[in-house]
């Protein structure tokens, strides 16, 4: 074990993560309420764990709401996948923007899981900026890089980059020559305690969805993207409960992700079983990005990042160590965030309008409102409408009152994003430029959604932004007449026939005829009829 050195007085300067803070309310036992366990990621790590509600008010569940294609695709206990429908470029092409309004979104959204990968890949010594890289680069750390990855978040709400210490074991960053463990920690905080994560040297990170992942449980390289010379925290084998695999926002501010609700991905994985949406991670300027019609204007926060980059030991030149991970930074260590840049609530006569504080937290199910916030709608946390038990890093647990808002929007264009009867869980989260956010959007508010994060960049190019599009209940086998009608049956297979063989450049070329792999692969062949078949005869619920 080694011997931690904390760095406490530096973290006096930012927090390297988002740290929770817990404000205790009364769990008493309330007369005509149940109890319902689960398993629900806030952030900074923290988790809801069982949530209580009155019996004559059930709480809706995410599978209710969600429009999705039931899951189809390869039938192997690691990797099933819904089929691809109509490719969202499309939209594009003449079609007028929906009008956005979301009647009683679920209190729990998805988890955008993704595979990670780690190489030895670092700069010279002092030089502490990452590299953003679109293919992997460096020396992967074990003999089988293509079994030994891991599973975890792309989560924006989170300042600096956590690898878990089953995920450091398996990617060989425990155990490596020379060590790429420092012996420095960085202090991460909860409710009533902490705890504390390793800082690793600079090393190579690399990500991609769990669509990267092959039937075999292989994970394959070709499409990764990454950093190097990035510093990390990682878990502790002593640490309880353990720290999940989370790739935050210096990796993301870097690329376009793209999240797909309506394609569906679960891997198997050393037992535990992994849902989400289909993630996809993109240079910039890829072209094969989609391009949707409806954008959310973001904020990187703290103002004036220009680097991603760790702070070396500069009192030890013959350890210049990373004292702590590498974060978003402009003059001095900050931990700049993507945030929405308005934000209008409702109950009753009460509002809080223009509110810029809500951060945007793909690591988090579930969204959140700040006691200052609730307090301006007039919002009682000891007559709450549910409430949540909520585990935080440490393994404490409190109870937090939740309440359903009239209505909830945010700038978007050319419509406002407007939500209707919406969950949310009083709780204030420390933010980065100093007090407290006004809240957090969380995912259970995009599960309707495809949708594009541009990270921007750094040094600022432009600024961030959410390109999205509402999903429908479509069929993805449902090609023809164009725009699908509701069934997959001979018209279909006519559309399909017409395809047969083409590829991006033949004069009979449909993209919708393109239904397989998960990622298309530009050819319209048995691949395809295949998937088609698994759809035939079925009809579009409504």
């Amino acid at each position: 074990m080694k011997n931690k050195i904390g760095h406490n007085w530096l973290l006096s300067l930012k927090s390297l993560l988002i740290i929770v803070f817990l404000p205790l309310v009364t769990a008493a036992s309330r007369p005509g309420w149940e109890r319902k366990e689960v398993n629900w990621r806030m952030t900074g790590g923290g988790r809801v764990k069982a949530i209580n509600y009155p019996k004559d008010r059930p709480i809706p569940s995410t599978a209710t709401q969600v429009s999705r294609e039931p899951t189809a695709g390869q039938s192997t206990e690691f990797y099933a996948a819904a089929p691809r429908p109509k490719l969202p470029s499309q939209k594009s092409q003449g079609i007028p923007a929906l009008t956005i309004d979301i009647n009683s979104p679920p209190i729990d959204g998805f988890t955008p899981w993704i595979a990670v990968a780690a190489t030895d890949e670092r700069s010279d010594e002092f030089e502490i900026d990452a590299i953003p890289w679109t293919y992997v680069v460096g020396n992967y750390l074990t003999s089988n890089p293509r079994a030994d990855y891991t599973i975890g978040i792309f989560d924006t709400g989170a300042a600096a980059h956590v690898i878990s210490y089953t995920g450091a074991t398996i990617m060989g960053l425990y155990g490596h020559s020379p060590d790429l463990i420092s012996s420095n920690t960085a202090t991460i905080s909860g409710a009533t305690d902490s705890v504390d994560a390793w800082v690793s040297q600079p090393i190579g990170l690399f990500i991609d969805g769990l669509g990267a992942i092959e039937p075999n449980g292989l994970l394959n390289h070709s499409s990764m993207v990454g950093e190097t010379n990035v510093s990390v925290n990682v878990g502790d084998i002593d640490t309880s409960p353990k720290l999940p695999t989370a790739v935050g926002t210096p990796m993301s501010v870097y690329f376009s992700t793209l999240i797909r609700n309506d394609r569906q991905v679960t891997v198997i994985r050393d037992g535990n079983e992994y849902t989400g949406p289909d993630v996809r991670v993109y240079d910039l300027y890829d072209s094969a990005l989609p391009s949707y019609p409806n954008t959310i204007p973001l904020d990187l926060r703290p103002t004036g990042a220009v680097a991603v980059q760790y702070f070396p030991n500069y009192f030890d030149f013959e350890d210049p160590s990373p004292l702590f991970p590498s974060l978003i930074t402009g003059f001095l260590p900050t931990q700049s965030l993507f945030f929405v840049s308005s934000v209008d609530l409702t109950r009753g006569k009460r509002s809080a309008i223009d509110k810029d504080g809500f951060m945007l937290d793909t690591g988090a199910q579930v969204s959140v409102i700040s006691q200052a916030i609730a307090a301006r709608l007039s919002l009682n946390p000891q007559n709450p409408d549910f409430e949540v038990e909520i585990m935080d890093v440490t393994g404490e647990t409190t109870t937090q009152p939740g309440f359903y808002l009239d209505t909830l929007e945010f700038a978007a264009t050319p419509d406002w994003l407007s939500y209707t009867n919406v969950p949310v869980v009083m709780l204030n989260v420390a933010s980065p430029e100093g007090g407290y956010l006004d809240g957090i959007i969380g995912m259970n508010l995009f599960i309707n959604f495809n949708f594009v994060l541009h990270g921007g960049s750094l040094p600022s190019i432009e600024p961030p932004v959410i390109e999205f599009e509402r999903i429908s209940n479509r069929l993805a086998a449902d090609v023809a007449p164009p725009g699908g009608d509701g069934i997959v049956n001979f018209l279909d297979l006519a559309a399909l026939a017409i395809a047969w063989l083409a590829t991006p450049a033949s004069p009979n070329w449909n993209s919708d005829s393109d239904l397989a792999p998960i990622r298309p692969d530009g050819l319209v062949n048995q691949l395809d009829f295949k998937l088609f078949a698994q759809y035939w005869g079925q009809v579009q619920a409504q």
